[in-house]
């Protein structure tokens, strides 16, 4: 099934391809919250109870998903313990990746924080490319898009990256991973801790 546009009364896991939580604020402008890929799901909410969240979920890489109503899933989540304990060491891994960028937003610098949206967006992708506009990257890490364009740049020349009319092929990526701040491996270790069988699939 093709991702649509999601509400929180589904459940949706991801498989090889990734989405953004996204925040909109009312003035319109917004930023990335997390990123899910076939780690994990969409509308984690209706395991915590409340339902609804106040972020969106959108599709960065076209690709496929399995969706579940939400009450298969709540039945499963009370009723059997693995995929309950899944569910929340999924939670909680993502949990450590929102506490992380905001942290990294505040602290890191913006050739920084574009190193690790780039090294999170490829552990959910099975290649090294992402097609991804500078504007739409600017509305991940919530700067104008002006601002983007100069750590992209550096990131060009330095080799680590190419970038022609939207596509973004990763060329050194233990170079990024040298490049970026210490947010990025923080969140990775945390996630290979708590599903390191859902990576490594």
């Amino acid at each position: 099934m093709p991702f649509g546009c999601h509400t929180s009364n589904w459940s949706i896991s991801s498989s090889s391809k990734f989405v953004s939580l996204l925040y909109v604020l009312e003035s319109g402008f917004s930023a990335e919250i997390a990123v899910v890929g076939n780690e994990g799901m969409v509308g984690f909410a209706l395991i915590l109870g409340g339902n609804t969240t106040p972020s969106r979920a959108v599709v960065q890489s076209a690709g496929f998903a399995v969706r579940m109503k939400s009450q298969f899933m709540k039945h499963e989540f009370n009723l059997v313990p693995p995929v309950m304990h899944l569910m929340l060491r999924f939670t909680q891994a993502l949990i450590t990746q929102m506490t992380q960028t905001a942290v990294c937003n505040r602290h890191h610098s913006l050739d920084q924080q574009l190193c690790r949206w780039l090294l999170l967006s490829l552990d959910r992708l099975p290649g090294n490319e992402l097609i991804m506009t500078q504007a739409l990257i600017a509305n991940m890490l919530g700067v104008m898009r002006e601002r983007v364009t100069e750590p992209a740049c550096k990131l060009q020349q330095a080799g680590l990256i190419k970038y022609v009319h939207g596509h973004i092929s990763v060329l050194n990526r233990v170079g990024l991973e040298r490049r970026t701040c210490e947010c990025y491996e923080v969140v990775r270790k945390e996630y290979y801790r708590l599903l390191p069988v859902q990576l490594a699939s």
